[in-house]
């Protein structure tokens, strides 16, 4: 039993880790396209950045569950098959690139105006500034989204076991509920307790060591 909770455990981190990097990486470039199209951002294009903002509001409005569902078709196109770890990280890096995109753009929206134009005086390129004057002073909410967001993310991967995602959330259903262990349960719902306390904890080290560099 020890070995099949340690696999399953393995197959959640799996799942969860692979999600973030994939979310941190499309998600901060998208986020920050976001930013530099809107309203208040660098390059202005109103119409191309609410066709991209309604995109992005419409698939994060889906429940994770029906996402899932919805993402069977390509999920099979990609990996091979819609069940299993492997397929449970296309819908999770989905959600994951959304989620951290948006949080990318209403992170970069609350960097003070002046910062932005005393770049711009000093000559600075639109990349530059977003390189070294708004990403710098928005990392260390960025850090406390982006743990956010992987406690978001621990729930998917635990409900994707309803559909045999594999990890935690599947082993919770095949021995929790189907054959009623609640004992097993028990143990299942506290090593997630463990995992989202340690995510949690780690953020907000982070956050507070870039906050006070």
């Amino acid at each position: 039993m020890v070995t099949l909770l340690a696999y399953s455990l393995f197959e959640t981190l799996l799942m969860v880790a692979t999600s973030l990097t994939v979310g941190v990486v499309g998600g901060y470039y998208l986020g920050t396209l976001l930013y530099r199209i809107g309203d208040q951002g660098l390059q202005p294009k109103p119409r191309l950045y609410r066709a991209l903002s309604f995109g992005v509001n419409s698939v994060r409005s889906v429940p994770y569950i029906i996402l899932i569902v919805l993402l069977i078709p390509f999920t099979r196109l990609l990996v091979g098959s819609s069940i299993g770890t492997l397929a449970a990280i296309v819908p999770l890096s989905l959600a994951a690139i959304l989620l951290i995109a948006r949080a990318t753009e209403d992170t970069f929206k609350i960097i003070p105006k002046g910062l932005i134009e005393m770049g711009l005086s000093l000559g600075a390129s639109r990349h530059q500034i977003v390189a070294k004057i708004i990403f710098p002073e928005a990392l260390p909410s960025l850090i406390d989204q982006i743990s956010s967001i992987t406690i978001t993310l621990i729930g998917f991967s635990a409900m994707a076991g309803t559909v045999g995602g594999g990890g935690l959330g599947d082993l919770a259903i095949r021995y929790g509920y189907q054959r009623y262990d609640i004992a097993f349960m028990v143990i299942i719902v506290f090593v997630l307790l463990a995992l989202v306390q340690i995510v949690q904890l780690i953020g907000n080290r982070c956050a507070r060591h870039y906050r006070y560099k």
